[in-house]
């Protein structure tokens, strides 16, 4: 048989291999089916596929980041790109890089794309093009998922299989799905006159076509100002309406919130040039188009049982009643500006995908381990997971959300393919410095503050740890399920944290004396600063459950602060490494320094247990490795007697063994294992 008939008989076989029947129809199969190619989605399969897992990416669009190509509408992105940073480390970089996915390749820093600190969101589009071409990621384009439904089967991963079906009817079959498509149905009120009102989405973005008219905004987000920003100088006035008041971002500390860039219209307000703001319920209000093609105000109940055909003669006006009401002026024109929802409408009911409650409700319900909580294997990823830490950190952002991706999976790898959260171990006498590290260089702790933290799992006696970075704190309770570790002998969990009482619309963040900078009161601190757990024993579920609403882990055994630093560098000898040392000492009841191999000979005639140093250093045979420098060091700070030889009679050779001492010490150092994890020589006290 020839060979290619052969190759082709072999294809086929394999393509069959992936296809089940069901009900007569034909699925396609995959372990993994991820909704959506945005950020979170190309960051779910760059994991899968280097964990080499089974999966596809669905697009509806012909290329990745379909939502970037229309938004913002006009093209300034508010994540930063910061290029430089004064620092060499990749991971600390990331913390001021809000654009960029994780990844091994270096290309794939969005920094190498703008130089802009706001980048155009076109720079966008054209890195998550390369994001998913560079890496080879399979993404299947112009295919729009239009129905999710479940199988029931005992045989599934899940117990049930995700049955997915696209828009040319072909049929999709998955163990898993990853939900990423973000939240991108426009935010609608319906009121009386609502059909009047121009969306955000399909508005103009041209300056010249607001030229002396009149504007109302419906709406206070990023959105509303950035339209407003855009026209500013062209308008009569603009009038800007909605339920809540304006919170600025960085009074709240949530990124979500409006940010500097947008907010010139504040500045006109505030200084009386016409400009203003309203609060008001908007599904409180009625449009009523007059004659001359003008937009009045009103509210609803004055139509009610009113004759609106009669003309705007016959309905009455507030300003009918009262004379001075803010938006009796009428409006060219009215635009709403409501942000963004899920769209719900692709699941079947059967997969129980409920809307959260209350200012959640525009995201699917989810478990703090981004688990569907309607269904088993449903995940959902990026800005649609937001209701985790909606307004409280940023994991609706891509430069939070790439860090709860990899949770996610993480959390699969164990639950699917019993490969346990990474780990690395340490012995105990590493334990200051691994804390001391991670705390000043990692990103995600920074980013998903209150949200993501290190676990730190002791061993028994205290004698080395297992460090786990990044894993979710809402599911802490449930740690040796979902990562496949024990935690018998306790744990510390190291996080970030703003001050409790700093943030928030009502505050004043920029008051005299804001700012702590004594190690003793640093429970005070305001700005974000890293914040050390300890548990004897694993939280349980229904401590979790019962925890203060403010505290993102239930009552510990002991906390520890490190106090708030103005330049966020937390190596200051006697500030933080000190007083965090003496903590950690006091809770595992040990000494944590390190030590000369003769305190040590000392310690082992003078105490019955040695500090863990010793134990794991000297009496092993093991010291630091010895030099004539680090030996005369020592003699000149008092920590050695010098035993220099004295040739007293004169008659010692100089090449002789008695008179080589110094060339012992300089060509013979003692083999030990070098200090794992030590930040600098000023971390060790």
């Amino acid at each position: 048989m020839a060979p290619a008939v052969c190759g082709m008989l072999l294809g086929l076989a394999l393509y069959a291999g992936s296809l089940h029947l069901v009900s007569g129809a034909t699925f396609l199969y995959h372990d993994y089916c991820i909704i959506g190619a945005g950020p979170s989605g190309l960051q779910a399969a760059y994991f899968l596929q280097q964990a080499s897992r089974d999966y596809v990416v669905f697009e509806r669009s012909h290329a990745p980041g379909s939502f970037f190509a229309l938004y913002p509408r006009h093209r300034k992105l508010i994540s930063i790109n910061k290029r430089y940073t004064g620092k060499s480390n990749s991971e600390f970089n990331l913390r001021h890089d809000w654009n960029s996915l994780l990844s091994h390749d270096r290309r794939l820093l969005f920094r190498r794309y703008s130089r802009d600190f706001f980048p155009d969101a076109d720079e966008m589009v054209r890195y998550l093009e390369d994001f998913a071409a560079l890496l080879k990621l399979r993404v299947q384009y112009n295919t729009a998922i239009v129905h999710v439904t479940l199988e029931r089967n005992a045989q599934a991963w899940n117990g049930h299989y995700f049955l997915l079906t696209d828009q040319d009817r072909q049929n999709y079959k998955c163990s898993s799905l990853l939900v990423a498509t973000g939240t991108w149905v426009p935010n609608v009120v319906n009121f009386p006159g609502s059909e009047y009102v121009e969306g955000y989405e399909t508005v103009s973005i041209s300056p010249e076509d607001f030229a002396g008219q009149t504007v109302l905004i419906l709406g206070r987000g990023n959105s509303a100002f950035e339209t407003a920003e855009n026209i500013l100088g062209v308008t009569n006035f603009i009038h800007m309406v909605s339920r809540s008041r304006v919170r600025l971002s960085w009074a709240t500390h949530y990124v979500g919130d409006l940010r500097a860039i947008n907010n010139g219209l504040l500045d006109t307000y505030q200084l009386k040039s016409l400009d203003g703001l309203l609060e008001g319920d908007l599904e409180d209000l009625a449009i009523i188009k007059d004659k001359k093609g003008k937009l009045h105000i009103t509210l609803r109940f004055y139509m009610e049982n009113r004759n609106t055909s009669a003309g705007i003669d016959s309905i009455t006006l507030p300003q009918d009643e009262l004379d001075n009401f803010a938006t009796r002026a009428p409006y060219d024109r009215v635009i709403r500006c409501l942000g963004w929802k899920f769209d719900f409408s692709i699941y079947n009911r059967s997969l129980r995908m409920m809307p959260g409650k209350g200012n959640k409700k525009k995201y699917p319900q989810i478990k703090p381990s981004y688990e569907s909580r309607g269904t088993r294997g449903l995940f959902v990823l990026g800005t649609a997971s937001h209701s985790v830490d909606f307004r409280k950190s940023a994991g609706g952002f891509i430069h939070g959300f790439r860090y709860t991706t990899r949770a996610v999976h993480r959390l699969l790898e164990n639950r699917h393919h019993g490969v346990p959260w990474p780990s690395t171990v340490y012995p105990i006498t590493q334990l200051t410095n691994s804390i001391i590290k991670r705390v000043n260089e990692a990103s995600g702790l920074y980013q998903m503050f209150s949200v993501l933290a290190d676990i730190i799992l002791l061993r028994e006696n205290a004698t080395a740890f297992e460090y786990l970075e990044e894993y979710p704190v809402g599911v802490l309770a449930e740690l040796e399920t979902q990562t496949g570790r024990k935690a018998p002998n306790g744990l510390f969990v190291v996080i970030m944290e703003y001050g409790r009482n700093f943030s928030g619309a009502d505050k004043d963040v920029f008051y005299y004396n804001r700012a702590v900078g004594e190690a003793q009161h640093a429970w005070q601190s305001n700005f974000l600063h890293p914040v050390i757990y300890y548990y004897k024993r694993l939280p349980t579920e229904r401590e979790m459950r019962l925890r203060p609403p403010d505290w993102p882990l239930p009552r510990p055994d002991a906390v520890h602060h490190i106090v708030e630093d103005f330049l966020t560098d937390w190596t200051a000898p006697n500030a933080h490494i000190l007083p965090l040392r003496r903590f950690l000492e006091n809770c595992l009841s040990t000494d944590l320094r390190n030590f000369f191999a003769e305190s040590c000979f000392l310690f082992a005639f003078t105490r019955q247990k040695l500090p863990p140093f010793c134990q794991q250093g000297y009496v092993r045979m093991q010291g630091l490795v010895g030099s004539e420098g680090l030996r005369r060091h020592a003699v000149d700070a008092g920590l050695l007697e010098d035993y220099t030889p004295t040739d007293f009679l004169g008659d010692s050779p100089p090449d002789s063994q008695e008179g080589s001492q110094d060339q012992l010490l300089r060509d013979h150092t003692i083999p030990v294992r070098p200090l794992q994890h030590l930040v600098n020589t000023k971390d060790e006290l």
